[in-house]
């Protein structure tokens, strides 16, 4: 199987933070950005395996600092690792005073999705191919991470130490 460029997985999506949006403090509902990234990382993991992907697993997510209402939402996803079945793919979220132009970094986080087949079944993806030496860093923490991953799931299922 050909491998892939990360760049062709490169996922854009921007939303506008509504009134609905807001939570009980007057600041963007955790649960929104939440949903967003996972949109914008699901259509990143399609695009690199071709396949219907599913959610495995979303990292640790620190909301670094408060979305308010009426800021501009951009979430950017990239694949940055693929196993057999899986690729991990990083997103961060920008929010932005379009009025001004400032914006702010306010999230980052990596998830785990499966290719399926047309049967549902996990079904192999291409590897990725890093070639700058950005990629090269995001593929090496990305095997990291994945080790990790793979230990404390053998661990909550009893097969560890």
């Amino acid at each position: 199987m050909q491998g892939r460029h990360p760049r062709e997985s490169e996922t854009v999506i921007a939303e506008l933070m509504m009134p609905q949006h807001a939570n009980i403090m007057g600041n963007v509902f955790g649960g929104v950005i939440l949903a967003l990234v996972d949109k914008v990382a699901a259509v990143a993991a399609i695009r690199h395996a071709r396949h219907q992907c599913v959610t495995v697993s979303v990292d640790k997510v620190n909301f670094r600092e408060p979305i308010k209402v009426g800021e501009l939402v951009s979430a950017m996803a990239r694949v940055n690792f693929t196993g057999h079945t899986s690729m991990e793919v990083g997103v961060k979220v920008i929010a932005e005073n379009v009025l001004t132009g400032e914006q702010r970094h306010t999230n980052s986080c990596y998830l785990t999705y499966v290719a399926l087949d047309d049967l549902g079944e996990p079904t192999e993806v291409p590897p990725i191919v890093p070639e700058t030496p950005d990629e090269k860093r995001r593929y090496d923490r990305a095997a990291q991470r994945r080790t990790t991953r793979v230990m404390d799931r053998r661990y909550d299922q009893g097969r560890g130490e």
